[in-house]
């Protein structure tokens, strides 16, 4: 009997704060010690400048490919990372002003293979990932091809105004 083909997921992880490129590095280690978790190919990481909340250091980007085993969901699987983000220190700031504010570490579901939810807790795919070229280029880099939305991520991409300068991201 051949064996269904495995589950690809997709996690966006960035941070502002001190030391971000070592909080970067950190959620890569969390992320693989999750049980029944593999962590597949992992991009580049992207200087970002900051959206939403201009007043604030630049951003460093990455995106990870993960291979979770069949107990995974996808509600699961954004359970575990923001207990990864409470664990390097992420505080979600009540001020909805502050809401794209600076971050300790920031870890977000992307895709999970082809599942879809709704669900408030765990919308896949991320709602805002068609806009976000932060997300996009390092996403198109580990997984060139990947449809979101009935696309390409590179004609996502395509779509939005954005300047790229080496690893440096301006949008």
């Amino acid at each position: 009997m051949p064996q269904p083909a495995a589950v690809r997921a997709y996690v966006g992880l960035g941070s502002n704060a001190a030391g971000a490129a070592g909080r970067l590095t950190q959620a890569l280690a969390a992320l693989a010690a999750l049980p029944d978790m593999r962590l597949g190919a992992v991009s580049a990481v992207y200087a970002t400048e900051p959206q939403g909340y201009a007043d604030q250091p630049w951003f460093l980007n990455q995106a990870a490919e993960l291979l979770p085993g069949p107990g995974w969901t996808p509600c699961a699987l954004v359970d575990a990372l923001l207990t990864i983000e409470a664990a390097q220190g992420r505080v979600r700031s009540p001020d909805p002003a502050l809401r794209y504010g600076p971050r300790a570490i920031d870890l977000d579901l992307l895709v999970f293979g082809a599942a879809q939810s709704a669900d408030p807790h765990c919308l896949v795919p991320h709602p805002r990932l068609t806009q976000r070229a932060f997300v996009l280029v390092p996403l198109a880099e580990l997984a060139p091809g990947l449809r979101v939305g009935g696309l390409p991520v590179e004609a996502w991409l395509a779509r939005l105004p954005y300047r790229l300068e080496g690893r440096r991201i301006f949008q």
